[in-house]
């Protein structure tokens, strides 16, 4: 699944244009790489998003079937990584 399909289907993001302006911007890294959209996101992948004032890390724990997912359900996609 894209990066941009990704972070929508699994509630870190509202809206599908709010990840593609954030991939836009640099601020999506997959595994330490700064990502374009069209990125394929696999399970074990680290993605990082690099606010302002943060830096939100997860880790892909499976790919979802579907094109959005409960945000209860989110915990069975992606974990959240402290630090």
């Amino acid at each position: 699944m894209r990066i941009d399909k990704f972070l929508n289907a699994v509630n870190i993001t509202k809206r599908r244009a709010v990840a593609e302006d954030m991939l836009e911007h640099k601020v999506v890294h997959i595994n330490g790489i700064a990502v374009k959209k069209a990125k394929e996101v696999k399970v074990g992948d680290m993605v990082e998003i690099k606010y302002l004032e943060k830096t939100d890390k997860f880790q892909v724990l499976q790919i979802p079937t579907n094109k959005s997912t409960p945000k209860s359900k989110m915990d069975e996609y992606v974990k959240k990584i402290e630090g």
